[in-house]
C-alpha cells in the first residue's frame, strides 16, 4: 500500500524508473514516448548532460541560501540571461518555485504597484474564459477554468472574465479574422467602461491557450488591441507564458508573435525543463522602480524564492535554448508535428480542429465534423483517450470542458524540442490509435 496521496485516489500510476531522451521508463520496463512534456515541461527531455552536471555543480558549493540574506550567482546569471533575450523593457526578474506562485506574485504586484503610485481604487482583476493560470487560490480565481474553480468558488475573489480569442468556436460566419479579434477585444474595453476603468489593475491572458483550450492561439491583431484598451485606461497587461513560453511556440517568449510587449510575463516550466521547480515573474522597470521609489519592499516572498540550485538548472536550460538552436529546432520540429498531424487527422470524421504553434499543438475532437457538436460529456472521451494512448506506450494530455467548461474534449501535444522525425511519426501513429479506441475512426 502507498502511503503517497495521489492525484487521483481510483488510478495508481506505476512507477517510474528511469528516463533518457524523448521517453521515460517504468519498473516493468515499459516505455513511454513523452509526446506532452509531462505538462509541456520537458523542453530538453529527459537525462540532459549539461542541465545534470549544472545541478550537480551547484549543489556542491551551497543548495541553499534565504533570499532574505543572499542572492546567488546562478540566480544573477539567469535573471540577466533572461532580460538579455526578454521583449521590450521587462528588466526585472522575480524567482519563484512554479507557475502558480509566479500567477500570485504577478497579481500581488500589479495591486502593491497602484497601492505606491497612490491609485488605490484598483482591485479588479479581469481575465478570459476558458483560461487557466494555476491551482493557488489566487491564480485559480484568475482563471476561467470552470471545472477546477467549481468546488473551492466560495473561498476565492470575485475576477471578471471576458471571451476567450477562439476563433474555432468564436468566429462568426462571414467573420474576418481582424473583426473577429476586435470585436472580442472590445468586450474587454466594454467591460473596462462597465464597472469602471479606475476600479482594474490588470488584464490577464496567455498567449497561446494551453490546458484549458488546447493550443488556441489568438487571431493576428488580437493582442495589439488589447494593448491599446490596456494602455488608454491604465490597466496592465500580463501574459501568462507559464505553458507556451520558453520557446514552446517557436520564440523564447510567445508574445514575441504578437508584437506585444506585457508590462509583466510569467514563466515556469520549461524554464526548468523539470530538472529543477522553477518559475519567474518578470516585470517592467517602471514598476520596480515604482517599488523602490515607494515603500522599497515587495510585500511578497516564499521560503525557496530564488533556490539556487533551481536557478543553475533554469540557468543551464536557458542556455541551451538559446545559444544551442533549441528553440530554432522546436520551430522546425513544430511544422513537421503539424504537416504530420494534419495528415492523419484533416479528414478525421471525429476531429473537429487542429491547431497551434510550434511544438505546443492541439487536437479537438467532436461528435459531428460538419456541426461541431462536441462528444456528450458523460462519455469523457479525454479520459478515455488518455488511457488508450498510455497504454500504447504514449503520454500525452487530453482535457475535458473545451467549449464550455463542460462539453468539449481536446488533446494537447507538446513534446521535447530534441524529438526526431521519427519519433514524431511513432508520436502521431500511437494517438491515432488512441483515437480510433476513444471515438472510433
Amino acid at each position: 500500500m502507498s502511503h503517497v496521496f495521489p492525484r487521483h485516489t481510483r488510478y495508481l500510476p506505476p512507477t517510474v524508473a528511469d528516463g533518457k531522451g524523448c521517453y521515460l521508463y517504468d519498473t516493468r520496463g515499459r516505455a513511454y514516448l513523452d509526446g506532452s512534456g509531462g505538462a509541456a515541461v520537458s523542453c530538453l527531455g529527459h537525462g540532459h548532460a549539461d542541465v545534470i552536471e549544472a545541478v550537480r555543480a551547484q549543489l556542491d558549493r551551497i543548495a541553499f541560501a534565504h533570499t532574505g540574506f543572499f542572492t546567488s550567482e546562478p540566480a544573477e546569471r539567469l535573471a540577466d540571461l533572461l532580460v538579455k533575450h526578454a521583449p521590450g523593457d521587462l528588466d526585472r526578474v522575480y524567482f519563484v518555485s512554479g507557475g502558480s506562485e509566479a500567477i500570485e506574485a504577478a497579481i500581488k504586484l500589479a495591486r502593491q504597484y497602484f497601492v505606491e503610485i497612490g491609485e488605490t481604487g484598483r482591485t479588479r482583476i479581469v481575465a478570459r474564459n476558458q483560461s487557466y493560470h494555476g491551482n493557488t487560490l489566487g491564480a485559480l480565481a484568475a482563471g476561467g477554468n470552470r471545472l477546477r474553480k467549481a468546488p473551492f468558488n466560495p473561498l476565492m475573489i470575485e475576477t471578471g472574465h471576458v471571451s476567450a480569442c477562439f476563433a474555432y468556436r468564436g468566429m462568426r460566419a462571414g467573420e474576418s479574422e481582424q473583426e473577429y479579434g476586435n470585436r472580442v477585444a472590445g468586450e474587454l474595453e466594454r467591460y473596462l467602461l462597465e464597472v469602471g476603468p479606475e476600479s482594474v489593475m490588470a488584464f490577464i491572458a496567455e498567449p497561446v491557450v494551453g490546458a484549458t483550450l488546447g493550443a488556441v492561439p489568438a487571431v493576428s491583431g488580437y493582442f495589439r488591441a488589447v494593448r491599446e484598451i490596456c494602455d488608454r485606461h491604465g490597466v496592465l497587461l500580463i501574459l501568462d507564458e507559464v505553458m507556451c513560453g520558453m520557446g514552446r511556440t517557436g520564440t523564447l517568449f510567445a508574445c514575441e508573435q504578437e508584437d506585444v510587449i506585457p508590462d509583466i510575463i510569467t514563466i515556469a516550466k520549461g524554464l526548468g525543463g523539470g530538472y529543477q521547480p522553477i518559475g519567474a515573474m518578470m516585470c517592467s522597470g517602471k514598476i520596480h522602480d515604482a517599488i523602490a521609489g515607494g515603500s522599497g519592499f515587495f510585500q511578497h516572498g516564499h521560503t525557496y524564492l530564488g533556490h539556487p540550485v533551481a536557478c543553475a538548472a533554469g540557468l543551464a536550460v536557458t542556455t541551451v535554448l538559446t545559444e544551442k538552436g533549441l528553440v530554432g529546432r522546436c520551430r522546425s520540429q513544430g511544422v513537421r508535428l503539424a504537416q504530420a498531424l494534419g495528415e492523419r487527422f484533416s479528414e478525421h470524421p471525429h476531429v473537429g480542429d487542429i491547431r497551434g504553434r510550434g511544438l505546443f499543438r492541439g487536437l479537438e475532437f467532436v461528435r459531428d465534423r460538419e456541426t461541431g457538436e462536441p462528444f456528450d460529456p458523460e462519455l469523457r472521451v479525454f479520459d478515455r483517450l488518455k488511457q488508450a494512448a498510455f497504454e500504447s506506450g504514449l503520454i500525452c494530455y487530453p482535457m475535458g470542458g473545451t467549449v464550455d467548461g463542460r462539453r468539449g474534449d481536446h488533446v494537447l501535444i507538446a513534446p521535447p524540442f530534441i524529438i526526431e522525425d521519427s519519433q514524431i511519426d511513432e508520436l502521431v501513429e500511437k494517438l491515432a490509435h488512441a483515437v480510433d479506441l476513444a471515438v472510433g475512426g
